[in-house]
């Protein structure tokens, strides 16, 4: 069974999730972000290599530890990696008081009814057992919604809520993120057709079970409110999901019960070239901002 005193913090402790898992496809992107361009390295392990060396500087900076981030997201690789010698997820919760979560999607299919629904995943009960010897405390997956399609969002939430009894198997709390892209024109219908089907998958849910939602900041605030008071539900965390920090910030200190869970919102404005100083101080004042917003909402 999970940590008791991790759970006690996923459900209830202010802050918010650092996402820190970026995989294979965004990878390049956020080390350009980061100011490393793509001929720094020859191959994945040296990309890898460099990515993990940025998550390790931003996990190792002071103002990363559980007074105001509550979680961290990893990628597998980061999973099996160390920080200071000690395996990731050991020394996020050692060391930072930290809730460690794992991404364990494959990425996405292509896409088919306004959805792209994830990937297969034939070794996901290995990974799961692997992850709770690592003393992972739950896992995240992702699918995209880019349009109000009944029938494709149905298909995203049913997956999502498959696989997560899966993961729950294992005794890991699944985060399900059906992630609605923002740029979309009925991004609010979109929206209000995925609260009803995660509801739908909610209901059905065993007594006693409960998910992690991940979602996108919605159109209409509080939207998601039901979810948030769900007795399934541990908590709805947001993403930024293209927005600025800014912007990701002031929409979501609107949304009552929800908390952050950024990535390119908490890493903008970090860069290589930096000096330890500068990089802590920038990563400081965005944890400011992200936990200020979370405990705003």
């Amino acid at each position: 069974m999970p940590n008791a005193e991790m759970r006690k913090q996923a459900a209830a402790k202010d802050g918010f999730i650092a996402a820190l898992d970026q995989s294979g496809g965004s990878t390049p992107k956020a080390l350009r972000l980061y100011g490393v361009e793509e001929s720094a390295y020859t191959n994945d392990d040296e990309m890898f290599a460099l990515v993990h060396d940025m998550r390790a500087r931003i996990i190792t900076a002071p103002a990363f530890n559980g007074d105001k981030v509550m979680g961290a997201i990893l990628f597998e690789k980061t999973m099996d990696g160390e920080i200071e010698g000690k395996p990731t997820a050991q020394y996020l919760w050692e060391d930072c008081s930290v809730v460690p979560f794992l991404k364990v999607d494959k990425g996405l299919a292509d896409e088919k009814d306004g959805v792209q629904v994830m990937k297969p995943m034939p070794g996901l009960d290995e990974l799961l057992k692997r992850a709770v010897n690592k003393g992972i405390f739950g896992t995240k997956m992702r699918s995209v919604i880019n349009a109000a399609n009944r029938d494709g969002i149905a298909a995203v939430v049913q997956q999502q809520f498959e696989v997560g009894k899966q993961i729950l198997g294992h005794g890991l709390v699944p985060i399900i993120e059906p992630e609605v892209t923002i740029t979309i024109a009925d991004k609010a219908e979109a929206e209000q057709i995925l609260l009803e089907e995660i509801t739908k998958e909610l209901d059905k849910l065993p007594e006693g079970e409960e998910v992690m939602l991940k979602l996108t900041l919605p159109e209409e605030t509080n939207l998601y409110k039901p979810l948030v008071d769900h007795p399934k539900v541990m908590r709805v965390v947001a993403l930024s999901g293209g927005y600025s920090r800014e912007e990701a910030c002031e929409r979501l200190s609107k949304n009552t019960g929800m908390i952050a869970s950024f990535s390119r919102a908490l890493t903008e404005g970090l860069s290589i070239a930096q000096s330890d100083d500068d990089f802590n101080a920038k990563l400081g004042d965005s944890i400011d901002n992200i936990c200020e917003a979370s405990r705003a909402g």
